[in-house]
């Protein structure tokens, strides 16, 4: 029997690609699954649970996690897969705004501190307790859809090192760094595409299910906290 079998896991922004693949993959693996995403999706979310909220707001987070927990009694495992972007190089400064980086870093850093803050206590009370936020490689070198999302995986992977070590030794938190994944929010990147395809020595694109495999090894790994790991094909090898 799986060691997930039966404890409860929070992935935020679930609704489709990186976050979706992971949600299945927990499931799949016998955890009991709750989905957040911004809004309600037109279709019910199955077998999962599913939670609206925006995850930059402090008081829908701690009613969610409120709903959780007394619904299951437990919350095990949180996976921060919800992000927010805006597509302009970096090179544009006048095309970001103000607003945008407040939405982009509310969304991305702010929206796992405030989950990861609210689910601390039951965490702790876990024989799991593991929290996996979901990074990416804009964030360890300098690339990205755009330089506040840049900025903000680089502050969310500080985040997920200073938490390791304020957390420890009742709960562990890593974080997963996808390259170029094969998600809604990456198709028609074809000029990338093929830089992925030339450099990296797997010679594809990642899938959601790629990084949704090192989300479990991550979960199960005891002696695992406050790292970094890359789910890139080996691309930063040549990039």
């Amino acid at each position: 029997m799986s060691r997930l079998a039966g404890a409860v896991a929070l992935v935020t922004g679930a609704m489709s690609g990186i976050g979706q693949g992971i949600a299945e993959r927990l499931a799949a693996a016998g955890a009991q699954v709750v989905v957040n995403s911004r809004t309600v999706p037109a279709e019910p979310v199955e077998p999962a649970l599913h939670l609206a909220g925006d995850v930059a707001d402090e008081s829908a987070v701690t009613a969610m996690i409120a709903t959780i927990a007394e619904r299951y009694g437990r919350l095990d495992i949180v996976v921060n897969s919800a992000g927010a972007t805006k597509n302009v190089p970096h090179h544009d400064l006048d095309g970001i705004t103000v607003e945008d980086w407040n939405r982009i870093l509310g969304v991305n850093v702010i929206g796992a501190w405030n989950t990861v803050k609210a689910a601390a206590p039951y965490l702790r009370a876990s024989p799991i307790g593991a929290v996996v936020n979901i990074s990416s490689m804009a964030g360890i070198r300098v690339t990205g859809s755009s330089l506040p999302y840049s900025v903000s995986k680089a502050a969310l992977n500080q985040l997920t090192r200073t938490l390791a070590k304020a957390l420890g030794p009742d709960i562990r938190v890593n974080a997963v760094a996808p390259g170029l994944i094969d998600t809604p929010w990456t198709r028609g990147w074809s000029d990338r595409t093929r830089e992925v395809l030339e450099l990296a020595p797997l010679a594809r694109i990642g899938t959601p299910a790629d990084v949704a495999a090192m989300v479990l090894a991550l979960i199960e790994a005891d002696y695992v906290t406050g790292e970094i790991v890359t789910v890139d094909g080996g691309l930063s090898l040549n990039n």
